[in-house]
Parts: C-alpha cells; structure tokens; sequence
C-alpha cells in the first residue's frame, strides 16, 4: 500500500536524520582511531581550549604532553582524565612546566618534550596571550611580554620540535591562531601584531617542511568565548550603528569544546588552513582584500562612536 503523500516529507527527514547521526558518530568515531598512539603535545593545556583538547585526545588514545605555567594546574587536570580512564585504552599524560615569557628555559624545555617519548607526531601551539587598549598606553615591556608568549615561544618550541619530525619524514605542526592574525581591528594593535607575525612565520614554514612529509596547519578564530551563551538576566547590548554591529561581531567568540573538536578535525584530515568565523568576520577579511578603504572606514566610525558612548556615560 502506497504511503499518503503527506507522511513522505516528514518519514524522509527522519530518514536522512538518522543518516546523519550514523555517519556523525563514525566520523567520530574514526576521529579517536586516528590519533591513537601519537605523541601529541599540546601548550597552555590547562586553560579553556587547551583543557577542551587534553580531554579529546586522551580519549582518543593519544600520549598526551601537556604543558602550563602552574603546576597545581597540571596535577589538576592530570587527575581529571586519568582517574575514570581506562589504562588498556589511554596512557596517562606527561607534564612539564613551560612558560613562553621565561624565554631561557626554552631550551631545557625543548630537551623534556624530546625525552619524553623520543617523538613528537602533532605539535598544537595554543598558548596566547591578549589585550585591549589605546596604542599609547602600552608600554614596550608589555609589547616584548606579547611577542614572547604570542609569537618567539610557539616558534622556538617548533624550531625545537622540528628535528625530530624531519629524519622520520612525518608529523603535524598546529597553529592555534586568531582571526586578528588576518584582520587588525582598534585597541588591540600589540595583540594583532603578534598574531600576524606569527601567522607569517608559520605560513612560510608551511612551504619549507612539505618536502619532508610534515604538514602545518594553522587555524584562524574568533575571540575565545569562555562563558557560554549571555545570561538572559544581563543581555548583551544592542549595537546603536553598523560599525558598532561589525565591531561585535568581530569580537563574538567561539566557545572553547567547538575548537578543541576543529583541532581534532584538523589533526585527522591534515587541513592546513582553516578559518573558524561567524559570516560578519568572514566578510570583513574578503572587505579587507576587495575594498579596504570601507573596511577601514568602518572601523574608524566604530572609535568614534566608543569614544563618543563613553563621554555620554
């Protein structure tokens, strides 16, 4: 008996429901396969993504490295994923202290991770450090204080990690970028200087490493956005122009389990670029390359209406 032809559009959306779910859960599934057994290092693995990323590969059955400044931390999150594992499907992770703003240590730092498993297959540079102010009112010791953490540790560490990835032909360098390392808005030029800088040097390590099998991924986002949605009791703002709209959604974050999953997808398909942008920020990156005097200009009318909201407060 044929079926009405009102029962056929909602039973073939529940058909390709479920096929969706099903290969969903295989992705997934595969996604964990994938990584197990790898030595993967992951910077700044106590904090939001980096914590996010730890629990995804541990489970994944990856010989985790885990690096923080705090060793509390550390010790912390160890217990976390060690205490309802299972030993015959995860190892238990190392740990090692690694601060990018004690530049010296780099080196006895490089010499750890190296020890650890003799190895490392997937590199993740997650470290960052951020600020928000006027261009005058940062000083030169905090701009150092940024290049360091933002830009001379993830390349040093990599420098450091490197030889170990080229006499075996293999491995994965991640980049655990910021939008800003494309596209520098106000009141965040130190931040957005050393994510450019940073974005360079690995774009052009990407080009001298491929000889050798080794694949350099850099993944550019959106403010990272710790706190879930906004609380209904303390809505966000409503933006009083179009430059105000722009500016926030350039600044509207990720949340931290949504780019620890892009990481993992990043590792098993061995992307090497990947921008992970509401539409808004995605259209002011082409804006900047087509037409950056709008851009520009867009921005600029966003200042002045900042300046002009705070003297009206």
């Amino acid at each position: 008996m044929a079926l009405p032809s009102v029962m056929v559009l909602p039973l073939l959306t529940v058909v390709a429901a479920g096929v969706y779910y099903i290969y969903t859960e295989v992705m997934h599934y595969m996604a964990k396969s994938l990584v197990r057994n790898k030595v993967v290092v992951i910077t700044d693995a106590v904090t939001g993504v980096g914590n996010e990323c730890a629990h995804l590969f541990h489970k994944g059955g990856a010989r985790l490295i885990l690096c923080g400044t705090n060793w509390d931390k550390l010790e912390s999150l160890y217990d976390s994923l060690t205490n309802d594992a299972d030993p015959s499907e995860t190892f238990a992770p190392k740990l090692i202290i690694l601060d990018f703003r004690d530049m010296e240590s780099m080196e006895d730092v490089v010499a750890e991770v190296v020890d650890c498993y003799g190895c490392v297959d997937v590199l993740i540079c997650n470290s960052s450090m951020k600020l928000k102010a006027p261009v005058q009112s940062v000083s030169l010791e905090l701009d150092k204080n940024i290049m360091d953490v933002n830009y001379f540790g993830p390349t040093t560490l990599t420098k450091g990690i490197l030889p170990t990835m080229i006499p075996r032909r293999s491995g994965q360098i991640i980049l655990v970028n910021s939008i800003q390392g494309r596209l520098a808005i106000p009141f965040r030029s130190s931040y957005a200087a050393s994510k450019h800088a940073v974005q360079a040097f690995f774009d052009c390590l990407r080009a001298e490493v491929e000889e050798y099998g080794i694949t350099v991924s850099t993944i550019s986002h959106t403010f990272i956005d710790a706190a879930s949605q906004q609380s209904p009791e303390n809505p966000a703002p409503k933006p009083h122009s179009l430059a105000a709209f722009i500016a926030s959604q350039l600044t509207h974050g990720v949340c931290p389990s949504v780019l620890a999953n892009e990481i993992m997808r990043t590792v098993n398909r061995k992307r090497k670029e990947v921008v992970l942008a509401h539409p808004i920020p995605r259209v002011a990156l082409y804006l900047r390359s087509i037409l950056p005097s709008f851009l520009f200009a867009v921005l600029a009318a966003g200042v002045k209406d900042s300046v002009v909201a705070e003297q009206m407060q």
